[in-house]
């Protein structure tokens, strides 16, 4: 009876496993702690070094792939494999103007571009992006990769202080690797 514990204890360890779930899981469908999974490689061809010039701006674009981030709510938390992007702007004379490059923003509210799912049926990557200080510019970001070396950029910004046209487009960022 003893060894029929044990065996059954053994089993029991060995084959819980966290449940793995398709990337595009809807949220609603997720159970707590978990796993949304890249399984089919969809977020590795993002991933890259992207640089353009926009208004006389230099763009850099550092873009990862994170596995089993640990995403967050009031009511829910699970784990999900994302692209995180973080930036450097420098204007025409070299001054940085904004960096994340380095920032810790995993335990922050601002500054975060982190990818909310694939739209596969049009070669897109959406992005949830938290805005900079007091959440100027949150909104969403489009990746759309044109090819090897480059990807168009879609911004909808969802608060708007300034007056800034309902979207901006960023065509075209060369990767840079």
């Amino acid at each position: 009876m003893e060894r029929f514990i044990i065996f059954c204890g053994l089993f029991a360890v060995l084959s819980c496993k966290a449940q793995q779930l398709p990337l595009n899981t809807w949220m609603e469908n997720t159970p707590n702690n978990a796993h949304l999974k890249d399984l089919g490689n969809e977020l590795a061809p993002y991933a890259g070094i992207y640089k353009a010039n926009y208004k006389g701006n230099e763009i850099t674009l550092f873009i990862t792939k994170d596995e089993d981030k640990l995403i967050k709510y009031p009511d829910q938390q699970f784990y999900k494999d994302v692209l995180t992007i973080r930036y450097i702007v420098k204007n025409s004379s070299g001054i940085v103007l904004q960096n994340t490059k380095d920032m810790n923003l995993n335990d922050q509210t601002r500054f975060n571009i982190l990818s909310m799912g694939t739209m596969p049926e049009l070669g897109k990557v959406a992005f949830g992006y938290d805005g900079t200080n007091c959440g100027v510019g949150w909104g969403q970001i489009d990746l759309k990769k044109l090819n090897d070396m480059q990807i168009s950029w879609d911004y909808y910004p969802n608060n708007r202080i300034i007056n800034l046209p309902a979207w901006h487009k960023y065509k075209c960022l060369s990767a840079t690797y």
